[in-house]
């Protein structure tokens, strides 16, 4: 059976989905990061949703109780 894989969430700097990407592998939960911020400003004010953290379907809801309430980091 493949597996089908969905954005589990969206952040506004690739940092943050790295951080989140650590706590998933710790788990053991393959997860994909995909994206970065246009021009590679960590810093930038503005949000811009381009990074986002991949899973499994059927991995997600056990990474969502992982990351618990980011709603600080993503979008």
């Amino acid at each position: 059976m493949d597996s089908r894989y969905v954005v589990l969430r969206r952040y506004p700097a690739r940092i943050h989905a790295d951080l989140a990407k650590s706590a998933l592998d710790a788990a053991e939960i393959f997860s994909i990061v995909r994206g970065d911020d246009p021009r590679g400003l960590e810093s930038d004010p503005v949000p811009h949703s381009d990074v986002e953290l991949i899973v499994s379907e059927e991995d997600a809801e056990m990474a969502n109780e992982i990351l618990g309430d980011e709603e600080k980091f993503s979008t």
